[in-house]
């Protein structure tokens, strides 16, 4: 009998139950608003950013609506201005080009190797192109990031980090986000604690911190931060720093406290999803497991593989045979863009050079989510259904 998975590929954990007490207590007291809170209490979302900062060993932290809302917070912090060129991949999620966007900025995409990173060559190519490179872990693959920071301390790069698919992740031990001016990173439901929408940074940079919170919306307000540098340092910029409200809220502070706790413990069941998956996958002729790095302590909350020179028509065939047997898989080399899977040349606000390298990878990109709620079991199943039908579909190509 044809093995059928029959799973979903969107259904998250429910909200743990510390969580929900710690939302119906706001919710309780009606105080949701950051800066609303009661004589001598610590409000959910300041507390949020204490912890956040002292789990990666920030000094600062700030939260915020949204991943995207961070991006460009910290792009409007390092003073990228209206017409300037920021550096970024060409392999990414929309949100990335589009937070530069939002600052009227001009994207300039670097290219993406067979390990799905940023091209480092490309990068030093491209150095003196802008100032600012808003570098995207995508889905969660970390390129050798002291070479990278050596390319961009060099070329005097100030480098932001999109982290919203590796928090909990790190090169060589160092947090991933610690190691340029800023790190951002995304509570949105798919991401690795979920709040709905949201979004965190951190910085060591007490002069960014603190534009980072004024332009966050803090009014005059910012002593009422339990992450962010002294009223000294505010004094210096507080009558120059728009604000450009984006506050993250009490409530979903709350939700999202307790699972930042929990991250360790969740990130060894993703990998452990993820080592069954990728163990199912290996030796599949016509399929590219993409190996990580020794350096790099990853999440594997999606997994990725390749499907290189594949006719288009041979790939599509591949996918929708896996759908057929319940396996929801996503495909970045279509001519128009899907869901989340579009890339560099699907975003026609932003002008961009044919880069025929990144054209051979980005066609053969293969995409599936990982979520908590798959058991062993299930993820032995699924790459039974992908190991089968791709190789059928290998089989048969000329």
């Amino acid at each position: 009998m044809t093995e059928r998975f029959t799973g979903s590929f969107t259904q998250q954990e429910p909200i743990p139950d510390e969580a929900i007490e710690a939302a119906l207590a706001v919710l309780r007291h009606g105080r949701l608003h950051r800066y609303n809170v009661a004589e001598g209490e610590l409000g959910e979302t300041a507390l949020l950013e204490q912890e956040f900062a002292a789990q990666t060993g920030a000094k600062y932290c700030l939260a915020v609506a949204s991943g995207g809302y961070a991006m460009a917070t910290a792009m409007r912090a390092v003073g990228v201005q209206p017409g300037d060129a920021v550096l970024t991949n060409a392999f990414t999620l929309a949100p990335v080009p589009g937070a530069i966007a939002s600052v009227n900025a001009r994207p300039v995409f670097v290219g993406v190797t067979e390990k799905l990173t940023i091209d480092l060559g490309d990068l030093a190519a491209k150095a003196d192109q802008a100032k600012v490179l808003l570098l995207s872990h995508m889905r969660g693959h970390l390129c050798d990031m002291d070479r990278l920071m050596e390319i961009c301390d060099a070329a005097g790069i100030t480098v932001i980090e999109d982290c919203a698919h590796t928090m909990g992740a790190a090169w060589r031990g160092v947090p991933s986000g610690r190691q340029g001016a800023f790190g951002c990173y995304s509570c949105q439901t798919y991401k690795h604690v979920n709040s709905g929408e949201g979004g965190l940074l951190i910085t060591d940079d007490e002069e960014l911190a603190a534009k980072a919170v004024m332009l966050s919306g803090s009014y005059m307000l910012y002593e009422r931060h339990l992450a962010a540098p002294g009223p000294e340092v505010f004094d210096r910029i507080k009558y120059h720093t728009p604000n450009v409200s984006g506050r993250m809220d009490n409530l979903r502070a709350s939700i999202l406290r307790p699972q930042l706790k929990d991250l360790d413990r969740q990130v060894t069941r993703w990998n452990e999803r993820y080592q069954a998956l990728e163990a199912g996958l290996r030796d599949v002729p016509g399929l590219t497991v993409i190996d990580r790095p020794a350096a790099e302590s990853y999440v594997g909350s999606s997994i990725q593989f390749l499907l290189l020179d594949w006719t288009p028509k041979a790939v599509r065939e591949a996918i929708a045979r896996c759908a057929a047997r319940g396996v929801e898989l996503k495909w970045f080399g279509a001519d128009e863009p899907a869901g989340f899977t579009s890339r560099y040349d699907s975003w026609r606000y932003a002008q961009s050079e044919r880069m025929p390298a990144s054209d051979r990878v980005l066609t053969g990109i293969v995409d599936m989510r990982v979520p908590l709620t798959f058991s062993l079991d299930d993820c032995a199943v699924i790459a039974r259904i992908i190991r089968a039908e791709v190789s059928a579909v290998h089989q048969s190509q000329p």
